[in-house]
């Protein structure tokens, strides 16, 4: 049973490893503001609210990135197994934060959310495409608050935005990473803030069929 990763991140592409999963890593090459725009004016267009929350774009790029990955082939193969699309983002006092790469963007994130609690979204698409068909997806949000230390100096976050590590995150932190020393208490799954809850996406492979011992692939894994 393969897996196929509708992402290219490498702390996604960790979490599936150490869970005794080596997936199929297949880029979207998903245009996300074009998505979360079109989505926005289609909202405008109908009379409701146009801006997305945080959670209805989160997933609305996971699966962008799923059904993009699906109907494409691999070494001119079809996709044949489970494709998983994810995406995240963290949200404090309801302004959304996304990657922030830019080196200043990072560090004025890091000066306002120093101290406080914010929660990260991250959104699950999942499809069944055994056989080279979709036959059936389904989709899920995990939410999991984080806490940051209050007496990070701002010595430390320059030193932590010019690693490179927080500009390519969303939220501009990590848990599994150099930004673990600087995050005092998560509220919730960790691996939903590494960027993809590996319990949800358990429950979603089982919903369609599919036991989570069947992906195992890896050595060591039973």
């Amino acid at each position: 049973m393969r897996l196929y990763l509708a992402s290219t991140s490498p702390a996604r592409l960790w979490l599936l490893r150490n869970a005794g999963i080596e997936p199929v890593v297949v880029p979207s090459h998903v245009d996300e503001p074009a998505a979360v725009a079109a989505a926005e004016a289609e909202r405008a267009a109908s009379g409701e609210p146009s801006r997305l929350g945080a959670a209805e774009m989160v997933q609305l790029l996971g699966r962008a990135k799923a059904e993009a990955v699906a109907g494409s082939a691999v070494d001119e193969a079809p996709i044949d197994g489970i494709v998983v699309g994810c995406d995240s983002a963290f949200e404090i006092d309801g302004v959304i934060y996304g990657k922030p790469h830019l080196a200043d963007v990072a560090t004025e994130r890091w000066h306002g959310q120093r101290g406080r609690t914010g929660v990260l979204h991250s959104g699950h698409w999942v499809i069944d495409h055994r056989g080279g068909t979709a036959n059936a997806a389904v989709g899920a949000v995990a939410r999991a608050s984080v806490s940051f230390v209050p007496d990070m100096t701002d010595a430390e976050i320059d030193a932590y935005v010019a690693s490179g590590e927080p500009l390519q995150v969303a939220g501009a932190f990590t848990i599994d990473s150099l930004g673990g020393a600087f995050i005092e208490k998560i509220d919730g799954d960790p691996s939903t803030v590494v960027g993809m809850s590996l319990p949800t996406l358990r429950r979603l492979v089982r919903s369609l069929g599919v036991e989570w011992t069947e992906l195992w692939n890896r050595a060591g894994a039973s």
